[in-house]
């Protein structure tokens, strides 16, 4: 039995983990992924080959995107979980090849396993490395985690409500070609850029469920201090999850604090009649093992982001929801209408102590495409008159590694004439800073999660448009990205697809690029790693 693993930024060496994750994953865990995968991989084979109506598969559109979900960078743990949700998959599967006399032969449509042993050995030959040619696997390897990045904002967009059955299409299609030994490395790069088109399409309809039922983010000021009422901490990005705990602790005498990536609810207007939705509490996800010690009372993580914790008494205050788990911890299940029931944990928080304080003011965000666009005039204004000389992107993910401080240090130092864009947990490295504003315009401009990254590109094709360009890549923008793990990737393929060029993406490179595949993003797109911040900074503001 042996593990491989480069998803994530933070893979042992730049290279892999071949013994245990760098997330905290075993050994077994990572290698039921690999085999839940690859039984995506058949089921979408028969999908294709069988030229099934994908609108016709049903619940099994959703198991898809669930299944894939599962397998992002810190969001289940729970092996037992996962082999459970496999046997599901081969279920599913071997109902639909039996159906469809079209279906295909290759061995992730047809093989069978029948213990926790047979699922490991069959995993140890199918996982990453079982393809052969380094730069065919990488970029197998790079489709399927931008399509876990897609799976993840089409779940979200289908707990609202939205549905886009083109993005369940291109799923079942991206999956069933990288069986496909006869496409070439250049027909996967088209295919990979093909998958940055859905991304686009992905974060378009997420952002059309999340605005059309909760409204479109406002500027807010989000309280970082605490009150003195027993408080649940809801961690994650589905907004749905929140909605109902709000709901449910209405009345309660119980507070609700949002964490990490969860923090961008505050600016919907639909949140704010809730008096007991207290604020944000703490930092980014990486943090959490000091700051859920001293929050003292439950924590629900309704996607990806769990650190295993250090302690019994943490754990045993941990709920999981949706496509996370973690070994001991309470699970909670949505029933047939995705309604759940959070009374235990409400019935949990109310015989815990109150947070304690662990810093106090308030954060500034909400400024989504939306509302940045209500302050299109004042902006353009500031360009046109020099007071804002160029915007820095810094979207995307926050992460354990020291060398993430050349983000912090990047927003100390750049002159005083810029604003940063920025979406994602990366802005917890910048976004408490005391940076000032430019004409009452903030030098932090929060658009909110990993996903309102489509905000950022929204902005920057209105502004072309107001300044009548006929290259995005000819605005004031720079574009400087910090990522993590696959909802990262699948945004930074957007950003591809939309024709934005020369983006520098740290703290280091994906370990699952190859010499080759690399040099192809380099010469055909600009990709560059970062550097020391004074020589990106002057290399920024010359360009």
């Amino acid at each position: 039995m042996s593990m491989f693993c480069y998803q994530c930024q933070e893979t042992a060496g730049g290279k892999g983990c071949a013994v245990r994750g760098v997330c905290g994953k075993t050994e077994e865990v990572a290698m039921l992924q690999d085999l839940l995968i690859y039984t995506l991989k058949g089921i979408s084979q028969i999908v294709v080959k069988g030229k099934v109506d994908v609108k016709s598969l049903g619940e099994t559109n959703y198991e898809v995107l669930s299944s894939l979900f599962m397998t992002i960078t810190n969001a289940n743990f729970d092996d037992g979980s996962i082999e459970k949700q496999i046997m599901k998959m081969i279920a599913i599967r071997d109902k639909l090849r039996n159906s469809n006399y079209s279906a295909g032969s290759h061995d992730a449509a047809t093989f069978t396993v029948s213990s926790r042993a047979s699922m490991l050995e069959k995993a140890a030959s199918v996982g990453v490395l079982a393809t052969a040619n380094e730069d065919v696997r990488s970029l197998r390897e790079m489709i399927i985690y931008g399509l876990k990045g897609m799976a993840a904002y089409a779940e979200h967009a289908k707990n609202i409500g939205k549905e886009d059955l083109s993005i369940n299409t291109f799923i079942y299609e991206a999956l069933a070609a990288t069986l496909d030994d006869s496409l070439s490395a250049d027909d996967l790069v088209a295919l990979t850029l093909k998958t940055g088109e859905y991304g686009v399409k992905v974060m378009a309809l997420l952002d059309e469920a999340n605005t059309s039922r909760f409204g479109n983010p406002e500027i807010t000021e989000v309280n970082i201090g605490v009150r003195k009422n027993p408080a649940i901490l809801i961690s994650g990005h589905d907004l749905t999850d929140l909605e109902q705990l709000l709901e449910q602790t209405k009345g309660t005498g119980v507070d609700v604090y949002t964490h990490s990536e969860m923090l961008p609810a505050h600016y919907y207007p639909a949140f704010k009649k809730y008096n007991n939705f207290a604020g944000n509490y703490g930092n980014a996800w990486w943090k959490q093992l000091d700051e859920f010690i001293s929050f003292h009372g439950p924590i629900l993580f309704t996607t990806n982001c769990i650190v295993p914790p250090r302690s019994e008494e943490v754990r045993d205050r941990i709920f999981t929801t949706g496509s996370t788990g973690y070994p001991g911890c309470k699970h909670i299940k949505a029933d047939e209408n995705g309604k759940k029931d959070f009374s235990e944990i409400i019935a949990l928080a109310k015989i815990l102590p109150a947070p304690d304080e662990i810093e106090t003011g308030s954060i500034v965000g909400g400024f989504a495409h939306n509302q940045v666009m209500a302050l299109a005039d004042k902006v353009v204004d500031a360009v046109k008159s020099g007071a804002i000389k160029k915007f820095f992107v810094m979207a995307g993910c926050d992460g354990r590694m020291k060398s993430r401080e050349y983000y912090t240090e990047f927003a100390e130092k750049l002159p005083k004439d810029t604003v940063i864009l920025t979406a994602g947990c990366a802005k917890y490295r910048y976004n408490k800073l005391k940076l000032g504003d430019i004409g009452g315009i903030p030098r932090v401009l929060d658009a909110g999660q990993c996903n309102d990254s489509y905000s950022l590109a929204v902005i920057a094709l209105k502004l072309k448009e107001v300044f009548g360009l006929d290259d995005i890549n000819k605005l004031p923008i720079a574009f400087n990205i910090a990522w993590y793990e696959q909802k990262a990737v699948i945004v930074l393929l957007a950003l591809l697809y939309l024709g934005v060029k020369n983006i520098h993406l740290g703290p280091t490179l994906p370990g699952f690029l190859s010499p080759n595949v690399a040099k192809v993003l380099v010469e055909k797109f600009g990709i560059a790693g970062v550097g020391t911040v004074d020589d990106d900074i002057k290399l920024f503001m010359n360009a």
